[in-house]
């Protein structure tokens, strides 16, 4: 199983919050690796084989639909026939440019039997046998799949909005902003539009190199006239009307709180912070 890297992680990050579309590659490359090429990978630095006067080069690799929170590959990928010795591929990187030790590196892992790689040999990879996931609990399996279909796949996923909502009962990864235990649509309560950075405010702070943004100001909810109930979980929307759109990102963390009247409802600046893995 296969992770994504820093650069892939932010590319999530300023995605989802809107700070910048993610343009994905025409097409893709695998590359064989004889070492770990680690979350900080490129092009350049993945411990990708040498191509010296072996013939080695990338090959293209394509994607199936995402499912799960997962994406692998939906064809054999075959490799160039070696003219010399590259060592031994134990571990591979997804590459966004064919040019050997060019490019970003937008996930890597490693294979379940390494491969040798010697003269006269031709590499294959069979299909399924790269797969990538996205782990992480912040966000939902709508977010996570269209953002694997969209770097791995070029299929659309458009973000036209982030709103901040409150739930009164835990959310889990298929909740949807239809489905949500939302706060009543009553007593003042509605979703708190937020805009991507550089624009008006309550926004996001850049995602940076971290692989981890946060709410860039204080965001306030607006001011409650009657009981809320008790709020558990707090979530981004894609929509900013009431039990509509798709979950972004959720939190179940939050401190429980039972919101009432004239109550102050916000997250300090940095408090709603979003990390992808």
């Amino acid at each position: 199983m296969g992770s994504l890297t820093n650069y892939a992680e932010n590319a999530v990050l300023e995605h989802l919050t809107r700070e910048t579309a993610y343009t994905p590659a025409a097409t893709l490359y695998l590359a064989l690796c004889t070492g770990d090429p680690g979350e900080a990978a490129t092009g350049a630095s993945c411990n990708e084989c040498s191509n010296s006067g072996n013939s080695y080069a990338r090959a293209a690799i394509t994607f199936g639909a995402a499912t799960s929170r997962s994406i692998s590959n939906s064809a054999l990928v075959t490799f160039t026939t070696l003219t010399g010795s590259a060592g031994t591929a134990s571990h591979f990187a997804i590459c966004d440019s064919g040019t050997y030790a060019a490019g970003n590196v937008l996930a890597y892992g490693q294979f379940t039997e390494s491969k040798v790689l010697v003269s006269g040999n031709t590499p294959t990879v069979a299909i399924g046998e790269i797969a990538i996931s996205i782990a992480s609990a912040t966000l939902s399996n709508y977010a996570a799949n269209g953002m694997l279909d969209r770097m791995f796949r070029n299929q659309a996923f458009t973000i036209s909005a982030n709103a901040l909502g409150l739930a009164t009962a835990t959310i889990s990864d298929s909740t949807t902003g239809s489905t949500v235990t939302e706060v009543a649509n009553s007593n003042g309560y509605a979703r708190l539009a937020i805009n991507a950075a550089g624009g008006a405010q309550p926004s996001w702070a850049s995602a940076g190199s971290a692989s981890v943004t946060s709410n860039a100001n204080q965001w306030t909810m607006p001011t409650p006239s009657g009981s809320w109930g008790t709020v558990v979980a707090s979530f981004i929307a894609n929509n900013a009307t009431h039990a509509s759109g798709e979950i972004l990102i959720y939190d179940n963390g939050i401190t429980d709180q039972a919101v009432g009247t004239d109550d102050v409802v916000y997250y300090a600046t940095g408090q709603f912070s979003l990390t992808v893995a």
